[in-house]
């Protein structure tokens, strides 16, 4: 073989190789804001499991607290126009009974 060829086939090698697949990362819970919105003090915990699911994060020191969490970030594709989403919801209990909501959720544009 020549090495023109031989180089050739290096770089095509190289270039197919480089083209690399990013998919969308998804992390946490499913969250939409319809039922973020629908929750509400004096609300049960089945209540909230219903509606969003379990806790992402849960310790046993902290049952009276449910913290929800989602992050959502398109791959970055030129002329890409997805926005990345991250929600956050914390939910306090007290007798089994929502007493605070605390709620953060942003859309941010790429």
């Amino acid at each position: 073989m020549s090495k023109q060829y031989k180089t050739l086939v290096l770089f095509v090698i190289l270039l197919a190789t480089s083209c690399v697949y990013r998919p969308d990362l998804q992390q946490g819970n499913l969250l939409n804001i319809e039922n973020i919105d629908r929750i509400q003090v004096g609300m049960t915990k089945s209540q909230i499991k219903y509606l969003l699911g379990g806790p992402v994060v849960g310790t046993p020191y902290e049952e009276n607290r449910w913290d929800y969490i989602y992050l959502y970030q398109p791959r970055m594709d030129i002329g890409s126009n997805e926005n990345s989403q991250r929600y956050w919801l914390i939910v306090y209990f007290e007798n089994e009974k929502v007493i605070r909501i605390e709620k953060d959720v942003e859309t941010n544009p790429n």
